[in-house]
């Protein structure tokens, strides 16, 4: 069983055929919303809204840890996060699309690990290579079988919304290394690997970071959505050819 979870542009995945919905319930609480289990390709896949159906949850409020133990608790063998990202780097452009290899983390004041509990070891997980590399090379395999175009390895930083950077910010973030910016892909990342999980982005270029390209003056909101649908075809593509070559 494959595991998706959907971000903004991507609430619902169109070309599941769906068999059910079901509420799972964790030990950290409720998940963004019910599971979607349906077929894709004949592959078993579960599909979960990061922001809930109604995109109503903003980033820092998601429960993140209540979605990868729900995700968990079903053995996928891969779990592929779609995100929309700003494009930091003068290449990473609206609509293109990113395999990102690296992550820092901006984020505070969430729950970030599930060993924090006073009777709890103190625990350390090897985040050296944040990204699963064999769900990477899958999703470069699906892009090259589906001929979309992207871009291997990038560095995502996670910041904390759910306000967009100031283009001061984006330049610290450049001067740091990091190429695209986006609000979720920490501590889903990091609560994957503590699962151990194979965990892997597909990051969507919305839009300029601020201060860069069209957005200098301004990130122009209106046009973001144009572009996550356009841009969401290319990844609904890659997602089937993905299920497709695994069993080769």
């Amino acid at each position: 069983m494959f595991a998706i979870i959907g971000g903004s542009g991507l609430t619902q995945l169109s070309c599941l055929e769906i068999s059910h919905r079901r509420i799972i319930r964790t030990p950290y609480g409720e998940p963004s919303g019910p599971l979607t289990f349906g077929k894709l390709k004949n592959e078993d896949i579960v599909f979960l809204a990061r922001h809930g159906l109604g995109h109503t949850i903003p980033p820092h409020a998601i429960n993140y840890r209540a979605n990868l133990w729900a995700l968990h608790s079903l053995k996928p063998c891969h779990v592929i996060a779609v995100a929309s990202v700003g494009g930091i780097r003068a290449d990473l452009t609206p609509g293109k699309l990113v395999i990102p290899d690296q992550i820092i983390d901006y984020t505070y004041g969430r729950n970030f690990t599930y060993f924090d509990g006073q009777e709890q070891p103190v625990t350390h997980v090897d985040f050296t290579l944040p990204y699963s590399q064999s769900t990477r090379n899958l999703l470069l395999r699906g892009a090259k079988e589906a001929n979309e175009a992207v871009s291997d390895g990038g560095v995502y930083a996670a910041t904390q919304g759910p306000r967009l950077e100031t283009a001061a910010e984006i330049n610290r973030l450049e001067r740091d290394g990091a190429d695209i910016v986006g609000m979720t892909g920490m501590p889903e990342a990091t609560l994957a690997r503590e699962l151990g999980l194979n965990y892997a982005a597909i990051a969507v270029i919305a839009n300029h970071a601020a201060g860069r390209g069209i957005s200098t003056n301004g990130i122009p909101l209106k046009e973001i959505y144009a572009v996550l649908e356009h841009a969401m075809v290319k990844v609904r593509n890659i997602l089937e050819h993905v299920v497709s070559c695994h069993g080769d």
